[in-house]
């Protein structure tokens, strides 16, 4: 039987564009220059308030072909992040757009040079990690946010919304996760396989964004207990890689995990069943599912985790005594996009003097749980997650 929501009206959000005060120009630079580094040049040069001013990479010539490339010829470039914030004592703000294994100490350094810092996700590759940085951001009193856009897509805003307005009830089920069939990502190189570079791989990747997804919806309750697992079997086959028209070698290169999995234990009586894929045997891992004492919410799967969602949500209750079920329709994003929000959240938040619009405070929790299921994965059991005092 369909029904409807009582007030559609209530889960509207507001996206009106703000005027962008641009009698301050936030002098900004980029360490890492690779391929997500573009996406945030892109939308750096559409703030009025942004002088891109630097950028730093360790492969000779990459940042000033990737400034040139963008409009920025006279760029001051640099071969490391440290350099760059030694010789720049102006910056406001730097996006760290690193691999993995980086983006600790770059974090670290730029909060200790008194720069505001926008950190591509994975907040890092170790709990231990997250809070060295974390330590870095109360001592420098500066703003630290963590690169989450999907947070800023309205179709995620209204997961929240929904959630926080009551309609399911206390939630007390998540199963959440998906990824992809055939989707381990090398485009440009293998410094997302590699252990040295990326340290783990499609927990890092999109699981992070899967989690974040339920974790915000619900509050970011503290995670307790993780019992996890994860494998390599198709990075480790040379077939998969030949297949694709790649060197058989990657297999040997090959060194964090393709699918992971997991049962973790939530603060507040709530237990997340989560998976994640950059590969294997099956379209889907299976849709979200938000179960509650009033109602159930179940979000679709994407063909390849994208940080947005696969059609409308839908509600199931009880009115009655009669089983209904009815959907919210997809909203439409903003013209801007989520990237851009994600930019702009975060030099508002410097300007105005607010806080970072993706917390650590909330990342850690999302990041103690990535640990938790490596750390379970190679012990074979359950563990407590344990995450060390600032």
């Amino acid at each position: 039987m369909a029904g409807t929501v009582t007030n559609l009206d209530a889960f509207k959000e507001n996206h009106e564009t703000k005027t962008v005060n641009t009698n301050r120009k936030l002098k900004v630079g980029i360490i890492g220059t690779g391929w997500i580094a573009g996406a945030h040049i892109e939308n750096y040069k559409k703030m009025p308030d942004v002088e891109l001013v630097a950028a730093a990479d360790l492969i000779p010539g990459k940042a000033e072909k990737f400034m040139k490339d963008w409009g920025y010829p006279d760029a001051h470039i640099y071969l490391s992040g440290h350099e760059m914030l030694e010789k720049e004592p102006d910056l406001d703000a730097v996006s760290i757009c690193t691999y993995n294994r980086q983006h600790a100490p770059c974090a670290i350094d730029a909060l200790e040079h008194g720069v505001n810092v926008l950190l591509e996700k994975p907040f890092t590759v170790t709990i231990e990690e997250a809070v060295e940085v974390m330590k870095a951001e109360k001592k420098s009193g500066k703003i630290l946010s963590i690169g989450f856009q999907p947070r800023f897509n309205p179709n995620m805003q209204m997961i929240k919304k929904i959630i926080e307005s009551g309609e399911l009830g206390k939630v007390y089920y998540i199963q959440t996760g998906g990824g992809r069939r055939h989707g381990i990502p090398t485009p440009f190189g293998t410094s997302f396989i590699e252990e040295e570079t990326a340290g783990i791989g499609a927990l890092a990747d999109i699981g992070c964004y899967s989690l974040d997804m339920c974790l915000n919806a619900i509050g970011y309750p503290k995670p307790l207990t993780v019992s996890g697992f994860k494998t390599d079997y198709f990075g480790k086959n040379p077939s998969y890689w030949t297949n694709d028209g790649k060197p058989a070698n990657y297999a040997d290169l090959f060194g964090v995990d393709d699918f992971a999995g997991g049962f973790i234990r939530l603060e507040g009586g709530v237990m997340l069943d989560f998976r994640i894929s950059w590969a294997m045997h099956m379209d889907t891992a299976g849709d979200t599912l938000i179960l509650g004492t009033k109602g159930g919410m179940r979000i679709p799967s994407t063909e390849c985790w994208n940080g947005s969602i696969g059609g409308p949500l839908k509600i199931y209750h009880d009115v009655g005594g009669t089983q209904v079920e009815y959907e919210i329709p997809m909203k439409q994003n903003t013209k801007e996009g989520e990237f851009f929000h994600k930019i702009r959240s975060f030099l508002d938040a410097i300007k105005n003097g607010g806080t970072a619009p993706v917390p650590s405070s909330q990342i850690v929790y999302n990041q103690a749980i990535i640990d938790g299921l490596v750390k379970s994965s190679n012990l074979r059991r359950e563990i407590k997650i344990k995450i060390p005092e600032l």
